[in-house]
């Protein structure tokens, strides 16, 4: 298998995943199909009913090898939101919005989880990354998208969005999904389980 599909609206999450496959000498390709997720507390329901769901309306996509992926910040002190609904808040109150939230709070520990949904020969197996941080008292940075700016990971200086892609891709959750993805698919053991 040298050839997947990433089915996503987001072309940094693409990059991202680009990039890493490199080091597996595997391609993707970014498809970009309309389809709504369902509403859910954990991230794996919606990833396996998101895969489930593309399956269903594009028929087709049966014969290849997919991948959808979700994330979401989870942040202590506000008893693990924003979560599953990241991306609506980032799109209502954005990174000024948690910063007012947490504008009095001492606990700031956060972390960043992704769970990817990959399809393959009629079989879904989802694969997980944390990465576990703070939440910085102001935004910083300009590159990475969403929550970036005010995500500072344990043990680092900079905020994911003051990272390059390559950086980046040493430290965050969705890196660590992704590379555990691409290692299972290189592995003769786990092929087997997607009938190769």
């Amino acid at each position: 298998m040298k050839e997947v599909y990433f089915i996503t609206h987001n072309k940094h999450k693409y990059s991202e995943a680009s990039e890493i496959a490199k080091n597996y000498k595997m391609s993707v390709k970014w498809v970009n199909i309309e389809y709504e997720e369902i509403q859910a507390n954990d991230l794996e329901d919606i990833a396996l009913a998101s895969c489930k769901k593309l399956i269903q309306i594009k028929p087709e996509l049966k014969k290849k090898h997919i991948f959808v992926e979700d994330a979401g910040l989870f942040i202590e002190c506000l008893n693990g939101f924003p979560g599953p609904y990241s991306a609506y808040i980032f799109q209502t109150i954005g990174n000024e919005g948690i910063l007012d939230l947490m504008k009095n709070e001492e606990n700031r520990a956060a972390y960043f989880k992704s769970v990817i949904a990959f399809f393959a020969n009629g079989k879904i197996k989802l694969f997980v990354g944390k990465t576990n941080g703070t939440i910085f008292t102001e935004k910083r940075g300009t590159k990475g998208f969403g929550f970036d700016p005010i995500f500072l990971p344990t043990d680092e200086g900079l905020t994911f969005a003051e990272m390059s892609l390559t950086t980046k891709n040493l430290y965050s959750h969705r890196q660590k999904s992704l590379r555990e993805m691409f290692t299972s698919l290189t592995a003769f053991e786990n092929n087997k389980i997607f009938g190769e």
